[in-house]
Protein backbone atom coordinates (compact mmCIF):
# COMPACT_ATOMS: atom_id res chain seq x y z
CA UNK A 1 0.00 0.00 0.00
CA UNK A 2 0.99 3.65 -0.54
CA UNK A 3 2.11 5.79 2.72
CA UNK A 4 0.41 8.93 1.96
CA UNK A 5 1.36 10.86 5.93
CA UNK A 6 2.09 14.37 5.36
CA UNK A 7 5.63 14.16 5.68
CA UNK A 8 5.58 11.14 3.28
CA UNK A 9 3.30 13.29 0.79
CA UNK A 10 5.23 13.80 -2.04
CA UNK A 11 7.14 10.63 -2.27
CA UNK A 12 3.99 8.53 -1.52
CA UNK A 13 2.63 10.23 -4.35
CA UNK A 14 5.67 9.55 -6.73
CA UNK A 15 5.45 5.59 -5.52
CA UNK A 16 1.72 5.47 -5.98
CA UNK A 17 1.54 6.62 -9.27
CA UNK A 18 4.81 4.28 -10.60
CA UNK A 19 2.69 1.21 -8.99
CA UNK A 20 -0.53 2.04 -10.73
CA UNK A 21 1.62 2.65 -14.40
CA UNK A 22 3.16 -0.71 -13.63
CA UNK A 23 -0.30 -2.38 -13.12
CA UNK A 24 -1.73 -0.49 -16.22
CA UNK A 25 1.07 -1.71 -17.79
CA UNK A 26 1.23 -5.26 -16.61
CA UNK A 27 -2.47 -5.20 -17.71
CA UNK A 28 -2.10 -4.62 -21.19
CA UNK A 29 0.68 -6.93 -21.76
CA UNK A 30 -0.52 -9.84 -20.03
CA UNK A 31 -2.01 -12.95 -22.53
CA UNK A 32 -4.96 -12.26 -23.84
CA UNK A 33 -7.67 -15.23 -22.96
CA UNK A 34 -8.02 -14.94 -27.24
CA UNK A 35 -4.83 -16.89 -27.92
CA UNK A 36 -4.51 -20.00 -26.78
CA UNK A 37 -1.91 -22.65 -27.40
CA UNK A 38 -4.60 -25.48 -27.88
CA UNK A 39 -8.13 -25.71 -27.58
CA UNK A 40 -10.41 -24.19 -30.64
CA UNK A 41 -11.65 -20.10 -30.13
CA UNK A 42 -13.88 -18.02 -32.19
CA UNK A 43 -13.12 -14.29 -31.70
CA UNK A 44 -15.85 -11.96 -33.70
CA UNK A 45 -13.53 -9.09 -34.60
CA UNK A 46 -15.72 -6.95 -36.36
CA UNK A 47 -19.68 -7.60 -36.57
CA UNK A 48 -21.10 -4.25 -38.50
CA UNK A 49 -22.64 -5.11 -41.66
CA UNK A 50 -22.39 -2.62 -44.62
CA UNK A 51 -19.89 -0.39 -46.17
CA UNK A 52 -20.46 2.88 -44.73
CA UNK A 53 -18.17 4.36 -42.04
CA UNK A 54 -19.14 3.16 -38.13
CA UNK A 55 -18.30 3.99 -34.88
CA UNK A 56 -20.45 1.38 -32.92
CA UNK A 57 -18.79 -1.72 -34.56
CA UNK A 58 -15.72 -2.75 -37.17
CA UNK A 59 -17.06 -4.06 -40.89
CA UNK A 60 -17.08 -7.93 -41.07
CA UNK A 61 -14.18 -10.16 -39.80
CA UNK A 62 -13.66 -13.38 -37.48
CA UNK A 63 -10.33 -15.10 -36.47
CA UNK A 64 -10.61 -18.60 -35.33
CA UNK A 65 -7.80 -19.67 -33.17
CA UNK A 66 -7.25 -23.47 -33.55
CA UNK A 67 -3.92 -25.01 -30.95
CA UNK A 68 -2.60 -21.08 -31.14
CA UNK A 69 -2.54 -20.94 -35.01
CA UNK A 70 -4.77 -18.41 -36.74
CA UNK A 71 -7.88 -18.30 -39.24
CA UNK A 72 -8.91 -15.05 -40.41
CA UNK A 73 -12.59 -15.06 -41.82
CA UNK A 74 -13.13 -11.88 -44.15
CA UNK A 75 -11.04 -8.84 -43.70
CA UNK A 76 -12.96 -5.41 -42.74
CA UNK A 77 -12.04 -2.45 -42.72
CA UNK A 78 -9.07 -2.28 -39.42
CA UNK A 79 -9.08 -6.15 -39.35
CA UNK A 80 -5.28 -6.22 -38.43
CA UNK A 81 -6.10 -3.30 -35.31
CA UNK A 82 -8.87 -5.52 -33.86
CA UNK A 83 -6.36 -8.68 -34.29
CA UNK A 84 -4.63 -6.62 -32.06
CA UNK A 85 -6.87 -5.66 -29.76
CA UNK A 86 -7.73 -9.01 -29.32
CA UNK A 87 -4.46 -10.08 -28.43
CA UNK A 88 -4.30 -12.31 -31.51
CA UNK A 89 -0.52 -12.27 -32.63
CA UNK A 90 -0.33 -12.05 -36.32
CA UNK A 91 2.61 -14.10 -37.26
CA UNK A 92 0.13 -17.12 -36.03
CA UNK A 93 -1.70 -16.36 -39.24
CA UNK A 94 -1.95 -19.30 -41.63
CA UNK A 95 -4.86 -18.52 -44.07
CA UNK A 96 -7.42 -16.05 -44.84
CA UNK A 97 -11.14 -16.73 -46.15
CA UNK A 98 -12.82 -14.09 -47.92
CA UNK A 99 -16.26 -15.23 -48.45
CA UNK A 100 -17.54 -12.85 -50.97
CA UNK A 101 -15.84 -9.33 -53.19
CA UNK A 102 -18.02 -6.61 -51.34
CA UNK A 103 -15.80 -4.13 -49.68
CA UNK A 104 -16.94 -4.27 -46.25
CA UNK A 105 -15.76 -7.94 -46.49
CA UNK A 106 -12.16 -7.80 -48.26
CA UNK A 107 -10.84 -4.10 -47.83
CA UNK A 108 -7.83 -4.47 -45.72
CA UNK A 109 -7.11 -8.36 -46.90
CA UNK A 110 -3.87 -7.08 -48.63
CA UNK A 111 -3.11 -4.63 -45.06
CA UNK A 112 -3.63 -7.39 -43.21
CA UNK A 113 -0.90 -9.68 -44.89
CA UNK A 114 1.20 -6.62 -45.18
CA UNK A 115 1.08 -5.89 -41.29
CA UNK A 116 1.40 -9.22 -40.42
CA UNK A 117 4.94 -9.71 -42.60
CA UNK A 118 5.79 -6.37 -40.91
CA UNK A 119 4.80 -7.36 -37.31
CA UNK A 120 7.14 -10.77 -37.72
CA UNK A 121 5.12 -13.22 -39.60
CA UNK A 122 7.43 -15.35 -41.86
CA UNK A 123 5.55 -18.27 -42.60
CA UNK A 124 3.27 -19.08 -45.76
CA UNK A 125 -0.45 -17.39 -45.74
CA UNK A 126 -3.35 -19.09 -47.70
CA UNK A 127 -5.64 -16.77 -49.27
CA UNK A 128 -9.05 -18.17 -50.38
CA UNK A 129 -12.06 -16.26 -52.18
CA UNK A 130 -14.18 -16.27 -55.24
CA UNK A 131 -12.76 -14.14 -58.35
CA UNK A 132 -11.31 -12.26 -58.93
CA UNK A 133 -9.12 -12.67 -56.00
CA UNK A 134 -6.00 -13.93 -57.63
CA UNK A 135 -6.41 -10.36 -59.68
CA UNK A 136 -7.11 -8.26 -56.37
CA UNK A 137 -3.94 -9.81 -54.91
CA UNK A 138 -1.72 -9.46 -57.66
CA UNK A 139 -3.25 -5.33 -57.51
CA UNK A 140 -2.02 -5.11 -53.61
CA UNK A 141 1.12 -6.53 -54.53
CA UNK A 142 1.78 -3.94 -56.82
CA UNK A 143 0.57 -1.18 -54.50
CA UNK A 144 2.40 -2.28 -51.39
CA UNK A 145 5.37 -2.86 -53.51
CA UNK A 146 7.96 0.25 -53.33
CA UNK A 147 7.11 -0.24 -49.29
CA UNK A 148 7.83 -4.18 -49.45
CA UNK A 149 11.04 -3.25 -51.50
CA UNK A 150 12.33 -1.02 -49.36
CA UNK A 151 12.26 -3.40 -46.38
CA UNK A 152 13.31 -6.27 -47.62
CA UNK A 153 16.92 -4.24 -48.50
CA UNK A 154 16.80 -1.72 -45.89
CA UNK A 155 15.23 -4.22 -42.73
CA UNK A 156 16.02 -8.05 -44.19
CA UNK A 157 12.26 -8.60 -44.43
CA UNK A 158 10.80 -11.36 -46.25
CA UNK A 159 9.24 -10.36 -50.11
CA UNK A 160 5.62 -10.44 -49.46
CA UNK A 161 4.29 -11.69 -52.56
CA UNK A 162 6.04 -15.18 -52.34
CA UNK A 163 4.74 -15.63 -48.25
CA UNK A 164 0.79 -15.56 -50.08
CA UNK A 165 -0.28 -18.71 -51.83
CA UNK A 166 -4.07 -17.89 -52.96
CA UNK A 167 -6.79 -19.56 -54.69
CA UNK A 168 -9.84 -18.96 -56.31
CA UNK A 169 -13.19 -20.75 -55.12
CA UNK A 170 -15.11 -22.04 -57.85
CA UNK A 171 -17.25 -24.55 -56.51
CA UNK A 172 -18.50 -26.35 -53.33
CA UNK A 173 -16.22 -28.55 -51.31
CA UNK A 174 -12.81 -28.81 -49.45
CA UNK A 175 -10.87 -26.13 -50.30
CA UNK A 176 -8.25 -26.31 -47.40
CA UNK A 177 -7.31 -28.84 -44.58
CA UNK A 178 -4.18 -28.68 -42.16
CA UNK A 179 -3.45 -30.84 -39.09
CA UNK A 180 -6.25 -28.45 -37.27
CA UNK A 181 -8.51 -27.32 -39.63
CA UNK A 182 -10.71 -29.12 -42.47
CA UNK A 183 -12.27 -25.68 -44.66
CA UNK A 184 -15.25 -26.55 -46.49
CA UNK A 185 -16.78 -23.68 -48.79
CA UNK A 186 -20.35 -23.73 -50.01
CA UNK A 187 -22.08 -20.93 -52.31
CA UNK A 188 -24.63 -19.18 -50.68
CA UNK A 189 -26.96 -16.34 -52.60
CA UNK A 190 -26.52 -13.09 -52.05
CA UNK A 191 -28.03 -10.68 -54.81
CA UNK A 192 -26.06 -9.56 -57.54
CA UNK A 193 -22.47 -10.43 -55.60
CA UNK A 194 -22.17 -13.82 -57.03
CA UNK A 195 -20.75 -16.19 -56.39
CA UNK A 196 -20.94 -15.98 -52.14
CA UNK A 197 -19.11 -18.52 -50.22
CA UNK A 198 -19.99 -19.95 -46.41
CA UNK A 199 -17.61 -21.82 -44.91
CA UNK A 200 -17.81 -24.76 -42.31
CA UNK A 201 -14.93 -25.40 -40.09
CA UNK A 202 -14.16 -28.90 -38.17
CA UNK A 203 -11.64 -28.75 -35.64
CA UNK A 204 -10.67 -31.89 -33.81
CA UNK A 205 -12.90 -29.95 -31.30
CA UNK A 206 -15.56 -28.26 -32.63
CA UNK A 207 -17.64 -27.35 -35.94
CA UNK A 208 -17.88 -24.03 -36.41
CA UNK A 209 -20.03 -22.57 -39.72
CA UNK A 210 -20.02 -18.74 -41.11
CA UNK A 211 -22.56 -17.99 -43.07
CA UNK A 212 -21.22 -14.83 -44.91
CA UNK A 213 -23.66 -12.55 -46.53
CA UNK A 214 -26.46 -14.52 -47.37
CA UNK A 215 -30.23 -14.63 -47.68
CA UNK A 216 -32.21 -17.90 -45.94
CA UNK A 217 -30.53 -20.48 -47.76
CA UNK A 218 -30.89 -24.48 -48.15
CA UNK A 219 -27.36 -25.13 -49.05
CA UNK A 220 -26.62 -23.15 -46.11
CA UNK A 221 -28.74 -25.53 -44.00
CA UNK A 222 -27.53 -28.46 -45.45
CA UNK A 223 -23.90 -27.90 -44.44
CA UNK A 224 -24.61 -26.35 -41.44
CA UNK A 225 -25.87 -29.60 -39.92
CA UNK A 226 -25.17 -30.66 -36.33
CA UNK A 227 -22.41 -27.75 -36.21
CA UNK A 228 -21.39 -26.96 -32.64
CA UNK A 229 -21.34 -23.35 -33.49
CA UNK A 230 -23.56 -21.35 -36.32
CA UNK A 231 -22.56 -17.32 -37.34
CA UNK A 232 -25.03 -16.17 -39.18
CA UNK A 233 -25.79 -12.35 -40.42
CA UNK A 234 -28.99 -10.75 -40.22
CA UNK A 235 -30.64 -8.04 -40.91
CA UNK A 236 -34.23 -5.92 -39.71
CA UNK A 237 -36.03 -4.58 -42.32
CA UNK A 238 -37.08 -1.29 -40.66
CA UNK A 239 -33.34 -0.91 -39.64
CA UNK A 240 -32.79 -1.23 -43.58
CA UNK A 241 -35.22 1.46 -44.19
CA UNK A 242 -34.29 3.80 -41.16
CA UNK A 243 -30.34 3.26 -43.00
CA UNK A 244 -31.50 4.67 -46.39
CA UNK A 245 -33.07 7.51 -44.82
CA UNK A 246 -30.04 8.34 -42.93
CA UNK A 247 -27.43 7.35 -46.18
CA UNK A 248 -29.63 8.48 -48.89
CA UNK A 249 -32.69 9.56 -48.66
CA UNK A 250 -35.00 8.15 -51.11
CA UNK A 251 -33.15 5.76 -52.76
CA UNK A 252 -34.93 2.91 -52.67
CA UNK A 253 -32.63 0.18 -54.41
CA UNK A 254 -30.43 0.54 -51.39
CA UNK A 255 -33.32 -0.28 -49.11
CA UNK A 256 -34.22 -2.72 -51.73
CA UNK A 257 -30.73 -4.36 -51.93
CA UNK A 258 -30.14 -4.55 -47.89
CA UNK A 259 -33.96 -6.08 -47.11
CA UNK A 260 -33.44 -8.65 -50.07
CA UNK A 261 -29.70 -9.79 -50.12
CA UNK A 262 -29.45 -10.49 -46.47
CA UNK A 263 -31.53 -12.96 -43.99
CA UNK A 264 -34.28 -11.40 -42.08
CA UNK A 265 -34.65 -12.60 -37.89
CA UNK A 266 -37.21 -14.96 -38.21
CA UNK A 267 -35.66 -16.84 -41.00
CA UNK A 268 -32.33 -17.18 -39.20
CA UNK A 269 -34.25 -18.91 -36.78
CA UNK A 270 -35.37 -20.92 -39.15
CA UNK A 271 -31.89 -21.60 -40.48
CA UNK A 272 -30.53 -22.65 -37.06
CA UNK A 273 -33.66 -24.77 -36.23
CA UNK A 274 -33.09 -26.39 -39.58
CA UNK A 275 -29.68 -26.97 -39.09
CA UNK A 276 -30.25 -28.10 -35.26
CA UNK A 277 -27.16 -26.45 -34.75
CA UNK A 278 -25.87 -25.81 -30.88
CA UNK A 279 -25.40 -21.94 -30.54
CA UNK A 280 -26.51 -19.73 -32.61
CA UNK A 281 -23.89 -16.49 -32.89
CA UNK A 282 -25.64 -13.46 -34.62
CA UNK A 283 -23.16 -10.94 -36.77
CA UNK A 284 -23.02 -8.26 -39.46
CA UNK A 285 -25.79 -6.45 -37.96
CA UNK A 286 -27.92 -4.80 -40.14
CA UNK A 287 -28.28 -1.72 -39.18
CA UNK A 288 -25.82 -0.98 -36.41
CA UNK A 289 -25.46 2.54 -34.66
CA UNK A 290 -29.03 3.39 -34.60
CA UNK A 291 -29.99 3.51 -31.08
CA UNK A 292 -33.65 1.99 -31.96
CA UNK A 293 -32.02 -1.12 -33.06
CA UNK A 294 -29.14 -1.71 -30.66
CA UNK A 295 -30.78 -3.70 -28.42
CA UNK A 296 -29.44 -6.61 -28.02
CA UNK A 297 -32.45 -8.30 -26.13
CA UNK A 298 -34.78 -7.09 -29.25
CA UNK A 299 -32.35 -8.93 -32.03
CA UNK A 300 -32.80 -12.26 -29.54
CA UNK A 301 -37.05 -11.69 -29.31
CA UNK A 302 -36.76 -12.05 -33.16
CA UNK A 303 -35.06 -14.87 -33.56
CA UNK A 304 -36.74 -16.66 -30.41
CA UNK A 305 -40.09 -16.78 -32.90
CA UNK A 306 -38.23 -19.89 -34.76
CA UNK A 307 -35.21 -20.63 -32.77
CA UNK A 308 -35.26 -22.40 -29.11
CA UNK A 309 -31.35 -22.80 -28.85
CA UNK A 310 -28.85 -20.77 -27.60
CA UNK A 311 -28.25 -17.39 -28.98
CA UNK A 312 -25.28 -15.15 -28.52
CA UNK A 313 -25.44 -11.59 -29.54
CA UNK A 314 -21.94 -10.24 -31.32
CA UNK A 315 -19.83 -7.88 -30.16
CA UNK A 316 -16.65 -6.78 -31.27
CA UNK A 317 -13.87 -8.29 -29.52
CA UNK A 318 -16.03 -11.28 -28.62
CA UNK A 319 -14.06 -14.40 -27.61
CA UNK A 320 -16.89 -17.41 -28.03
CA UNK A 321 -15.99 -21.35 -27.37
Amino acid sequence: MCNNKPFMAAIGAAMCATALLFSATAQAQAPSPAQTASGTRLVLLGTAGGPSIKKARAQPSNALIVNGEVYVIDTGNGVARQMALAGIDAKKLRAVFITHNHSDHMADYGTLLLRAASSGLKNTVHTFGPPPLSMMNKAYMAFADWDVQLRVRDEAKPELADMVKVREIFQDGVIYQDENVKVTAFEVPHGAASPSYGYRFDTPHKSILFSGDTTKSDNLIKHAQGVDILVHEIVSVHGAEAIGERIDPGNQELVRHIVEAHTKPDEVGEVATAANVGKLVLTHFVPTGLPKFDNPQAWIDSVRQTYAGEIVVGEDLMAIE
